[in-house]
């Protein structure tokens, strides 16, 4: 994404594939869908419900975010 994604932190709230994951943003309670980005997938980093990760979410689309990284 570009300099201007805003990011924030979320709890993993359902996984619905290896890649596609509902999350609630800890700021604001908010819903919202999320993809793990490429490193991660590389690095083949598991993320669980529960876990609390960092997301990238564009402005044009608020809905739908990227995970960035996962806390331990």
């Amino acid at each position: 994404m570009s300099d201007k994604s805003i990011k924030m932190q979320a709890k993993v709230l359902k996984m619905f594939s290896t890649d596609k994951y509902e999350l609630e943003l800890l700021e604001n309670k908010v819903i919202i869908k999320g993809h793990i980005s490429g490193k991660m997938r590389i690095h083949k980093i598991r993320i669980l419900p529960g876990d609390i990760v960092d997301v990238e979410i564009s402005p044009h689309d608020l809905s739908n975010g990227r995970i960035t990284y996962r806390h331990k």
